[in-house]
C-alpha cells in the first residue's frame, strides 16, 4: 500500500484547515496516511519567523487564514490559550512550552495507534473551534475519545518524552522531501504543500490509480 506522509503542526491554522480533506483522503484512497507532527517555526527558528523582514508574511497569514476558514465553512477562532507560550508584544517565545510539546507528543502516539489523522482532526477543531481553555476540564479527553483513542493511555505513553526523537526525525524527512512548511503531503517523494493543494494531490493520486472503487 502506498504511503502518504502528512507533515502537520498543531499551531498551524492551515494544518487545521486541511483536516477534513485529510480524513476524506484516508477514507477514499488505498493509501496509508501517516501523520508526522513537527514543531512550529516559533519553536524551531523563532528568529526567522519573527524577524522584521518577515513581518509582511505574518500580517498576510493573519488576514488570509480566517478568510480561508470562512470560505471553507470552518471556524476561524485562534486557540485560547495559544499552543505556543509567547509574549505577543515583544514576540519573545518562552522557554517553557507545556502545550505544543504535549500536543505533538500525543499526535505521535495517536499515529502509533493508527489514528493520527483522526486525532489531528478532532484536536485541531478543538483548538481552532472557539473552545476557551481547551487544555482544562474534559475538553481534550473528549476530543481524543471522538478520535477513537484514550487520553490516559496516550498520556502514559508520552511520560518519558521519547517522542521528541520522532518529531525531529519527521522534520528531517520533510527537509529531505524538499519542503519546510505545513501542511505538506508527500507521496513517492513528491511534496504537495498547503491546504489549497489537496485537490491537486487527489488529481495526482487518481492518476496513479489509488482511488477506491465505489
Amino acid at each position: 500500500m502506498t504511503d502518504i506522509d502528512v507533515y502537520f503542526s498543531f499551531r498551524s491554522p492551515y494544518s487545521y484547515l486541511a483536516t477534513p480533506e485529510m480524513l476524506k483522503i484516508k477514507k477514499n484512497y488505498d493509501i496509508n496516511l501517516i501523520l508526522r507532527p513537527i514543531l512550529p517555526v516559533a519553536i524551531r527558528t523563532p528568529e526567522t519567523l519573527f524577524s522584521p523582514a518577515n513581518a509582511p508574511r505574518a500580517r498576510y497569514i493573519q488576514l488570509d487564514w480566517p478568510r480561508r476558514a470562512r470560505f471553507l465553512g470552518m471556524s476561524d477562532k485562534w486557540p485560547s490559550p495559544d499552543p505556543i507560550v509567547q509574549n505577543m508584544t515583544t514576540l519573545e517565545v518562552s522557554e517553557d512550552q507545556p502545550y505544543i510539546y504535549r500536543l505533538s507528543y500525543l499526535g505521535v502516539e495517536a499515529q502509533h495507534r493508527g489514528k493520527g489523522p483522526e486525532f489531528a482532526f478532532e484536536v485541531s477543531h478543538l483548538l481552532f473551534g472557539g473552545t476557551k481553555n481547551w487544555h482544562e476540564g474534559d475538553h481534550l479527553e473528549e476530543a481524543v475519545e471522538r478520535a477513537g483513542l484514550n487520553l490516559g493511555e496516550l498520556e502514559a505513553a508520552i511520560s518519558s518524552g521519547e517522542q521528541i526523537r520522532e518529531i525531529e526525525q519527521n522534520q528531517n524527512f520533510l527537509d529531505q522531501a524538499g519542503h519546510w512548511g505545513v501542511p505538506t503531503f508527500v507521496i513517492n517523494g513528491e511534496p504537495f504543500f498547503g491546504q489549497d493543494r489537496i485537490e491537486t494531490l487527489c488529481w495526482h493520486m487518481n492518476g496513479l490509480g489509488l482511488k477506491k472503487k465505489d
